[in-house]
């Protein structure tokens, strides 16, 4: 470990950055994971019951126990998925706690100088962007894929139902489980709105590092300030910016919230 506890404080806060966005994510992960197995049960009874009353009028019913098998496969996967998963984000939860322990140890060495606290302050706030531009990555590339899947799902489903006009059972099975598929998407999409949060995200990561390279630079409202100024004044405007994206993060909560009862 550094002698220096400027350095050491920073190293700490870093690692609990890392360690409280790989939780976050843990948990979004583990909230698709119990909508697929929703949506996977919903399927398993609706094709049981299917198989079980007869109301597929195709004469082969080899098709409907490989389709019911596939689902079954699909939730019981999923089930396995979300048990081994619990375990992991119980394993992140110690390793965040473990990290803040060490942050607040690190903080308890720093000299009560409020300068060099500051100085402190300013750097490690380049692991705060840091982590909310991979937290806007990460929201980026799970919305391109689900609207990927959205988008070629539907193109597919809508040839092969024009293709297929009711003749082909197994096409017609695959258009239906892709339909399916396309739907479940579109609802996590919008129940989670990981374009909403990428942006958001993105844009406090811009605000922060704005402010960052003018207070360094002493541009805009840092023109003609001394260091200690300065350096208070660029606290202050990043604590702000951060409480305004704690609020946007909470009002894309409440809508998905109000989505929700709406819905029902």
């Amino acid at each position: 470990m550094s002698s220096d506890p400027h350095e050491s404080y920073r190293k700490a806060f870093s690692e609990f950055s890392l360690k409280e966005a790989d939780l976050r994510a843990g948990k979004t992960l583990q909230r698709i994971g119990w909508l697929i197995l929703s949506g996977s049960l919903t399927l398993t009874g609706i094709l049981g019951y299917t198989v079980i009353v007869g109301l597929w009028k195709a004469s082969d019913g080899f098709t409907r126990w490989i389709s019911l098998a596939i689902v079954n496969v699909l939730w019981i996967a999923c089930a396995y998925w979300l048990y081994r998963n619990h375990a992991t984000l119980a394993t992140k939860a110690s390793a965040l706690r473990a990290a803040l322990q060490a942050r607040q140890a690190a903080a308890a060495q720093l000299p009560l100088d409020t300068t060099s606290g500051l100085r402190v302050y300013r750097e490690a706030s380049l692991d705060v962007i840091a982590s909310y531009r991979a937290q806007a990555s990460r929201n980026r590339r799970v919305h391109n894929l689900f609207q990927l899947v959205i988008i070629t799902g539907s193109i597919t489903v809508s040839t092969l139902t024009a293709m297929n006009e009711g003749s082909n059972q197994f096409l017609s099975i695959f258009a239906s489980s892709l339909s399916a598929l396309v739907g479940i998407s579109a609802g996590i999409t919008g129940y989670f709105k990981f374009r909403e949060r990428g942006t958001t995200a993105q844009s406090t990561a811009d605000d922060i590092e704005k402010n960052y390279n003018a207070s360094g630079f002493q541009l805009g409202e840092y023109e003609g300030m001394e260091e200690n100024p300065r350096l208070l004044r660029y606290a202050g405007t990043v604590e702000k910016i951060k409480e305004e994206q704690r609020k946007r993060e909470i009002q894309l909560e409440q809508s998905t919230s109000q989505d929700e009862r709406s819905s029902q």
